[in-house]
């Protein structure tokens, strides 16, 4: 092995994985390893997607795919215009794995199950001879030089561009790498990422991305299991709203309306200590007297309001907003007041809750923060401190609402480090 090149890619995730395949495909000497400190493999490809794998979203502008992230969306530009939601189809087709295309855009394999993926990708491990070592923590990174005499190690950031080779110590053994792939994804604890605070990265803020509204003083949550198609869901006091399918849960609200909410805010709601006041347009996007009109084409009915719901709401959550509005169940349209009509209007464009808390949505798991973005170079996912060491997916400041976007995020960035790790 000492007369190959070695490639060591940190994290055995979607991100790591696709680097390693690459980097093999890419530079066929070398030896390439990848370094898990669980003992557990592509964790979240297996999950997610309701254990399908959402593996990309059917979004072929890169202009609109980039909206999708909520930190990133700059430096994704020309990541995108490298490897794209297109060259990412190819590639699994390739491969033998076909994706297929939902309504809403979401991409899933057509045998509708993330071990395709999954079988995929250790096959092309496999194939390329690429190690996958468990169980192995790294613990430290240090650029070095390798003499003739040996190793002689380069302790000052400065001394960084001289160097030729990473020394990665970990928890069995130390290597000396030609290039490093780091890959280990999000997390919320800042210790996961001490090795490369060593190194003089600095760490963006860990706080959860993607969650739910836990609403605890509310009883909307009798009604969980409901959802409006397209509701309008916004953090009073912030510029955050958003439009979409809403769900009602046993905790609150949920659906992709709330979600992308929630990663679009994420660090507004963290700095409000998760409670705001929260309001929802249970029409979509109708404003108040927009409403009013709609209403009113309904007064001339001697038809009970409690059995007419409108908008497409539920008739079960029609009847709660009904008694928000204090209307009695019993009244027809025909009977209605002004006053009254007023009040349904406000309750349906601008209902009010209080927020207290969060409630992750683990099956997408999704952490904002990590390694901030200036101190990369995104035309190779260089680190612009540590030459030799590359970054690509989630440990990045970079996230994606649902959808198949982070996954997005982890194979073109994962593409471009392994294509450059070596040049």
């Amino acid at each position: 092995m000492s007369d190959k090149k070695i490639i060591i890619v940190i994290g055995a995730g979607a991100a790591g994985f696709f680097s390693a395949i690459n980097a093999a495909i890419n530079f066929p000497e070398a030896k390439i390893i990848i370094l898990e400190k669980s003992n557990k493999i592509l964790s979240k490809v297996k999950i997610s997607g309701g254990g399908r794998c959402n593996v990309t979203n059917h979004c072929f502008e890169n202009n609109e795919l980039i909206k999708n992230y909520p930190r990133g969306e700059k430096e994704l530009r020309q990541v995108f215009s490298q490897f794209s939601v297109q060259d990412t189809i190819d590639w699994f087709l390739k491969r033998g794995v076909k994706l297929k295309v939902e309504p809403d855009g979401r991409m899933f394999p057509e045998s509708n199950s993330s071990e395709t993926i999954v079988n995929c990708f250790l096959s092309e491990a496999q194939k390329h001879h690429i190690d996958v070592n468990l169980e192995e923590e790294v613990l430290e990174l240090k650029p070095i030089n390798v003499t003739l005499s040996g190793v002689e190690a380069s302790y000052n950031v400065l001394d960084y561009a001289r160097t030729d080779n990473v020394q990665v110590k970990t928890t069995k053994q130390t290597y000396i790498a030609h290039a490093v792939i780091c890959s280990i994804g999000g997390h919320h604890q800042i210790k996961n990422y001490q090795f490369l605070k060593n190194c003089g990265h600095t760490i963006d803020d860990l706080i959860p991305s993607l969650f739910t509204l836990n609403l605890p003083q509310s009883n909307i949550k009798e009604l969980m299991g409901l959802s409006v198609k397209n509701g309008t869901v916004k953090v009073n006091g912030t510029k955050h709203q958003y439009t979409g399918p809403v769900l009602i849960t046993h905790w609150g609200l949920s659906g992709p309306a709330v979600l992308k909410l929630s990663a679009f805010a994420a660090y507004d709601f963290y700095k409000l200590n998760y409670e705001a006041g929260i309001s929802v347009n249970w029409t979509g996007t109708l404003n108040e007297e927009q409403l009013k009109e709609e209403l009113s084409l309904q007064l001339g009915s001697k038809a009970l309001i409690v059995n007419t719901p409108l908008f497409e709401i539920p008739k079960r959550l029609w009847e709660y907003l009904i008694l928000r509005a204090e209307i009695n169940l019993s009244k027809p349209w025909i009977e209605l007041g002004k006053k009254q009509l007023n009040k349904l209007a406000q309750v349906l464009t601008n209902d009010g809750y209080d927020m207290k808390g969060k409630t992750t949505f683990k099956e997408e798991f999704v952490t904002a923060g990590g390694i901030n973005l200036k101190e990369v170079n995104f035309k190779t996912m260089e680190s612009k401190l540590v030459p030799h060491l590359f970054f690509c997916g989630e440990v990045l400041n970079i996230d994606g609402i649902t959808g198949g976007f982070n996954f997005q995020n982890a194979w073109s960035t994962a593409w471009i480090a392994a294509k450059n790790a070596l040049n």
